[in-house]
Formats: structure tokens, C-alpha cells, sequence
């Protein structure tokens, strides 16, 4: 243990953790399949059939003109009294669903980096070792890339697209988070404590003394401007893979509330939704932290709690926010699978004939 380090160990248990018991303990898994999520079926030819009061008779010729076949699909009315059957989803189910292995990697992966980073963390609270480098940093940079890595496969999905509506979202949202991220870099430090100004001079001068000591003479890494124009283009690229997953979200939070009836529920559904926003706003200084670093009240003006005392509290609601986000997830799923219901009830209300092929798609 002592030569080759405790973060190693951790390392190489919890890789071993990932490739023999992950595949048959998955927690993604479980998150879809432990019976509290429930789908709709299709309807068969035949219910379908047996509904719109019609029998299935024998084959006949196609029709012919002109050389081409005249096969219509076979067509039932759109008021039809259609009830569709719901069933738990189990791992069979999971099979057909897209980019399902991808989820799984990323969910079973990011728990397995957060046992490390726990794991790591105590272990240099109470060792407190010295000259060591911090692995969990590496497994959270890991868990990173592989975020974008999905989302990029979602974002080029919708490129590949042959109507162009779902292209041009993703490029409108991507000048308009552009110009968002440089508006906001050019605020200053006293309204945004984003530190990218201290963290710019250190990665400077750290950047300088390397460069330095390899001998070779130089202004600097790069250049302020440089370094938030960087910093805009890769919101920009952020923003755009969001775009679709975020629309869904707010559909599914929508749905989510017309589901539930529990105002307790609805009130933790609103928060899940505007966590991204109460996080952000913990590192907006007129807003958060003067009104608790520096309350005013009456003449004197005595701090609530100290600076690492709230650097505590926003690292406590970041995870108290991320908690919220997987307690209200089965929430969100259930309000997504009921799309198929609703579509049943919005079809029933027209008039017309609708295809059973389509039908089965809806």
C-alpha cells in the first residue's frame, strides 16, 4: 500500500468494481427497472381491427396501373375507442431503446467516480498527504468528457437530420449563447465571482515560469482576450449540444406538473427545474453573498457566516440540488412516457383516418 499509494488502490478497486459488478448491479438500470416506470404498449393489426369493426379477409390481387401496385395501408378511424395497455419496463424493454448503453456508462461511470472522489477525499482529510497528485480530479475530468462526448452524439444526430429545422435551431442557439457568454465575461468580478480573473493570472504565471525555465523567451501563453473569446466559443458549443435535451426537459417538467395533483410535489418539481438558476445565482455577489456576508442590520452590519462557511453552503446545495434532480427523475420519465396516451387523446379528438402503421408510432 505504501508504494504504490492509496489513490491507486482506490483506482484499480474501483476499475475492477466497474467491469465485474456494474454489468450485473447497475444503477442505471435500476433507476429504469425497478417497476416504478411504466409504458405504453402499441395496439396490434388485429386490436385495431377488432375495434374499427373490421375482419381480416383473404388475400387478394393488388391492383395494378400503370405498372404500379396499388397497396393502400390499412386505415381506422381516429375516434376510436383505443385503450392502450401499460406495462413496467424491464431490461428486455431496454434493449431497444436508444443510445440506452450510452446512459448506462455515463450513470454507472459517474457513480463510480463519485465513490473515488469521496474515497480520496477523506483519505487527504485525514492523512493529509503532501507532494500527492489528487486522482479524483482525473476521474471527474473523465465523467466531463464523457458528457459531451453524449451530448455530441445527440447534437450530430439532429444535424444529420434531412429537414433542416432542427440544423438551424441548433446554430440560432448557438450565435445567441455566444453572445450571451461575452456579454457575461465582460462583467467585472464585484457582480460575478466567477474568479476567471485570478485564475487566468495564475494560469499565466505559471505558464511563464515554464516557459522560462525551458529557456525560451516569450509575452505569455495567450492573451486575455484570447482567453475569453475561448471561453465564449466553448459556451457556445456547451449551449448548442443543451439545446435539444433542454427543450425536452422543460416539456417533460410541464407534463411532470399536469401529472402530479401533490402541491408538495409540484413545489419540488418547480425547484428541480430552476436549480441551474438558484446554483448560479450563489455566485452572483449583489444578489447572494452581500445580503449574507453583509446583512444590514440596524447600524451595524455583522456577517452571517464566514467566507469558507458559505463556500461550504454552495458546495451543500449543489449536492442537495443534484439529489433533488434524481429523486424527481422517475417523475419527469413518467410525465415522458404518458406522450403516448396524450397523443391517443389528442388523435381521438379530430376527425379523419389515420393509418395503423402511424398509429403504432404514436
Amino acid at each position: 500500500m505504501g508504494v504504490i499509494g492509496v489513490q491507486l488502490v482506490v483506482t484499480m478497486v474501483m476499475a475492477s468494481v466497474i467491469q465485474k459488478i456494474l454489468p450485473h448491479y447497475s444503477f442505471s438500470r435500476w433507476l429504469l427497472c425497478s417497476g416504478s416506470l411504466r409504458w405504453y404498449q402499441p395496439p396490434t393489426e388485429d386490436e385495431l381491427r377488432n375495434l374499427a369493426g373490421k375482419q381480416k379477409g383473404p388475400k387478394r390481387k393488388d391492383r395494378k396501373y400503370n405498372g404500379h401496385t396499388d397497396n393502400k395501408p390499412l386505415t381506422v378511424p381516429k375516434d376510436i375507442d383505443l385503450q392502450l395497455e401499460t406495462k413496467c419496463i424491464t431490461e428486455v424493454d431496454t434493449l431497444a431503446l436508444y443510445y440506452f448503453p450510452e446512459f448506462q456508462w455515463l450513470v454507472d461511470f459517474t457513480v463510480a467516480a463519485s465513490a473515488v472522489y469521496v474515497i480520496t477525499e477523506l483519505y487527504y482529510s485525514v492523512a493529509q498527504p503532501s507532494g500527492e497528485m489528487n486522482i479524483s480530479v482525473v476521474w471527474c475530468l473523465l465523467v466531463l468528457a464523457f458528457v459531451i462526448k453524449t451530448l455530441y452524439s445527440l447534437t450530430a444526430y439532429y444535424f444529420r437530420l434531412e429537414e433542416g429545422g432542427a440544423r438551424s435551431l441548433c446554430i440560432t442557439f448557438a450565435f445567441f449563447f455566444f453572445v450571451k457568454a461575452m456579454a457575461i465575461l465582460i462583467v467585472t468580478e464585484n457582480y460575478l465571482e466567477f474568479g476567471l480573473e485570478t485564475g487566468f493570472a495564475n494560469f499565466s504565471d505559471s505558464a511563464q515560469q515554464f516557459l522560462d525555465y525551458q529557456g525560451l523567451e516569450s509575452q505569455g501563453p495567450i492573451s486575455k482576450l484570447t482567453f475569453k473569446l475561448i471561453l465564449a466559443l466553448l459556451c457556445s458549443l456547451i449551449g448548442t449540444f443543451l439545446t435539444f435535451p433542454g427543450l425536452r426537459l422543460a416539456q417533460m417538467h410541464l407534463d411532470a406538473l399536469n401529472l402530479t395533483t401533490s402541491k408538495f410535489t409540484q413545489t419540488l418539481l418547480h425547484i428541480n427545474f430552476l436549480s441551474p438558476l438558484i446554483i448560479l445565482l450563489l455566485w452572483v455577489t449583489p444578489i447572494t453573498k452581500d445580503y449574507i456576508m453583509n446583512p444590514s442590520l440596524g447600524k451595524d452590519s455583522v456577517p452571517l457566516m464566514t467566507e469558507q462557511t458559505y463556500d461550504t453552503l454552495r458546495l451543500w446545495v449543489i449536492i442537495l440540488m443534484c439529489v433533488l434532480r434524481l429523486a424527481m427523475m422517475r417523475h419527469q420519465l413518467q410525465a415522458y412516457l404518458n406522450l403516448a396516451q396524450k397523443s391517443v387523446d389528442q388523435m381521438k379528438k379530430e376527425a379523419g383516418r389515420i393509418s395503423i402503421v402511424d398509429l403504432q408510432k404514436m
